[in-house]
């Protein structure tokens, strides 16, 4: 045990400190200065009694302990930090992840919280809204569900969001759609946060991610191809989705019943409160869905992925853009009808109707338009995907 001493001191700044006493307290190193030797020389036999007493109480004190402590306490140094604080800041960590759950069990909760009053209007969430949540936060939880919600990181999440993709097709989600998700996991870490489940929110260390304003759309030598080589099975979800607009989500609850030939429109149910629209069977839907047509049964086809996956590849479309068929009835409607109210009426915009129609006007040429609208199958086409109707 090293002893503490009395030393000679000089500084010409402080003339009258002639004496100095270097000791150490709670692990940080310390210094003492006296205009005399007695009361340096007292202080550090003050000090040295108590390095005798704390020697005794820790006479069992192993070597390797001893060893690690002054490795950690030298890596330490370099961060200005010591042992004490590297201490109380893991006990903290620990203490948060003994207070945490598991993700799958906070999902379960922020939703449930969601369907419950809540807000200035004490108003649970709408349908849509629980349903996004439900979806977005379980795609998450299969990848997360047994982790402790306190030790998930950002980067974890940033990885996560950047590897998302197209449970249809394939294809990298779009960044806003990637934003999407993590604005859903942005409410939920916020919750968790409030409820003391983690520290902080690990969304708002992450950049959000940014595109051009351009939505991702087929040319229309993509569409015709991708339609041509469409199996019979497949092709009424891609005539939809590219000629009448339709969500994913709203073509996958579409029953052929909902399509009326006689009336020229299909019928879109809602799972808010907007209701039912319905939506235009323009000329060339029309043609593409007759040979195909049926009484009743689900439009979207058992197996979709191995139909639609095929069909793209077959159509040699390598990259396939976020909402794709959407996005591209969008920006052809509106150039070809030059009708802002009409193409909000078919797609089911209720909000922020300006932002979406300002970058859909830029997206396609009036040409390119007029030739998108002409798409319709040839008579081989006809024949071999004719369906006896049911």
């Amino acid at each position: 045990m090293r002893k503490i001493k009395a030393r000679s001191y000089s500084d010409s700044n402080r003339p009258q400190l002639k004496w100095v006493v270097n000791y150490r307290e709670d692990g940080k190193r310390k210094r003492k200065f006296y205009e005399t030797k007695e009361a340096a020389q007292n202080f550090a036999n003050d000090k040295n009694g108590e390095l005798i007493s704390k020697g005794r109480e820790h006479a069992e004190f192993p070597e390797w302990l001893r060893i690690m402590a002054q490795e950690c306490d030298d890596k330490l140094n370099a961060f200005g930090k010591t042992i004490a604080d590297a201490t109380a800041h893991f006990i903290a960590h620990l203490q948060t992840i003994k207070k945490s759950c598991k993700v799958a069990e906070l999902m379960d909760e922020v939703i449930a919280a969601k369907k419950k009053a809540c807000g200035k209007k004490q108003r649970p969430a709408s349908e849509d809204y629980i349903l996004d949540l439900d979806v977005r936060l379980g795609r998450f939880v299969k990848d997360f569900g047994e982790r402790i919600v306190a030790t998930i990181t950002p980067l974890e999440i940033e990885d996560w969001l950047t590897g998302l993709k197209d449970e249809r097709t394939g294809g990298h989600l779009s960044p806003q759609s990637r934003g999407n998700y993590a604005r859903v996991l942005s409410v939920a870490f916020g919750y968790a946060v409030k409820r003391r489940y983690a520290p902080a929110n690990p969304i708002k260390e992450i950049q959000k991610a940014t595109s051009d304003g351009k939505p991702g759309i087929l040319t229309v030598e993509q569409t015709a191809a991708l339609l041509e080589k469409a199996s019979p099975e497949i092709l009424p979800y891609i005539a939809i989705g590219a000629f009448a607009g339709l969500r994913a989500k709203e073509i996958e609850r579409l029953d052929w019943r909902d399509i009326s030939f006689e009336e020229n429109e299909i019928a879109v149910s809602s799972e808010n409160k907007t209701g039912e629209r319905h939506v235009d069977i323009l000329p060339n839907l029309r043609e593409w869905l007759l040979p195909v047509r049926k009484h009743s049964g689900k439009v979207m086809p058992d197996n979709f992925r191995k139909h639609f996956d095929q069909a793209r590849e077959a159509a040699g479309i390598t990259e396939w853009p976020d909402n794709a068929l959407r996005h591209s009835f969008a920006s052809y409607h509106l150039k070809h009808f030059g009708n802002d109210g009409l193409t909000k009426l078919q797609m089911g915009h209720w909000r922020d109707s300006d932002v979406l129609f300002g970058h859909y006007r830029r997206a396609v040429t009036r040409r390119n338009a007029e030739r998108y609208w002409s798409v319709k199958p040839t008579e081989t086409k006809k024949v071999v995907q004719f369906v006896k109707v049911s």
